[in-house]
């Protein structure tokens, strides 16, 4: 497949996911919803206005993050595996579609997870994701899928995060460390594991009786070492974030 195709692979998935109601994250909302069985009011502003870190530990943090993984896998592998039931929805339809709901939880996980690690908002003042939030959640997924070119660029991403006192992410700043080259790399990259993912659920749909199990046990071993190795990436970024 050549590589404008792959490109336009992802970046049609990406917009399919990015329409479902759930990939838009309010930092606030979510940060009051995390911390309130922990913390004061005035603790939850002091999270808001900065980071989770400064009224919290990090043991806090991940415990928090393992129950946003938690959730998020428990509902994706419950949708697909309802996609995957004979009779349901038909083949051709479903492919796309469950790949948007797949990646629709992996950018909703990776946001919850920035933000409890200590990223400043993603949205603008309409509620929707900005330019530079979504190249990030490009990269965070290239981190999940192991995207060598990702990993480097987010690194840079964070670090610039970390010296700059804002609530919004900087586009000057995020346009000097290369995220648009970076992001357009990790496009053709996520494109052709698109290719490969499409396909195995494609044979695993296509078994009478057994689609649904199959498709429910594929999204779950794919989308949990996904969810696990951003986790880990953020832990070992914790020090730069907080």
């Amino acid at each position: 497949m050549k590589e404008i195709n792959t490109v336009q692979l992802w970046n049609k998935t990406l917009q399919a996911a990015m329409k479902l109601p759930m990939v838009a994250v309010n930092r606030a909302e979510f940060i009051t919803k995390e911390l309130a069985p922990f913390c004061s009011e005035e603790q939850i502003q002091i999270a808001i206005d900065g980071k989770p870190s400064e009224v919290i530990s990090i043991d806090k943090i991940k415990q928090i993050a393992n129950g946003v993984i938690k959730n998020h896998l428990t509902a994706v592998t419950l949708t697909s595996t309802l996609a995957g039931i004979p009779g349901g929805w038909f083949i051709a339809g479903t492919i796309p579609a469950d790949l948007a709901q797949f990646y629709g939880h992996v950018l909703s996980m990776a946001q919850k997870l920035l933000y409890l690690y200590g990223t400043p908002n993603m949205q603008n003042d309409s509620g929707k994701l900005t330019e530079e939030a979504t190249h990030i959640l490009t990269l965070s997924i290239g981190v999940m899928s192991g995207a060598q070119v990702a990993i480097s660029t987010l690194n840079q991403v964070l670090n610039m995060l970390a010296q700059t006192i804002t609530k919004q992410l900087p586009k000057q700043a995020l346009t000097k460390s290369g995220i648009y080259v970076a992001c357009k790399a990790v496009a053709k990259w996520l494109g052709v594991e698109l290719t490969k993912k499409s396909f195995s659920q494609g044979v695993g749909k296509a078994l009478p009786l057994v689609g649904a199990p199959v498709s429910g046990a594929l999204t779950y071993w794919t989308f949990r070492p996904m969810a696990n190795k951003f986790k880990k990436y953020l832990d070992s970024n914790f020090e730069v974030l907080k």
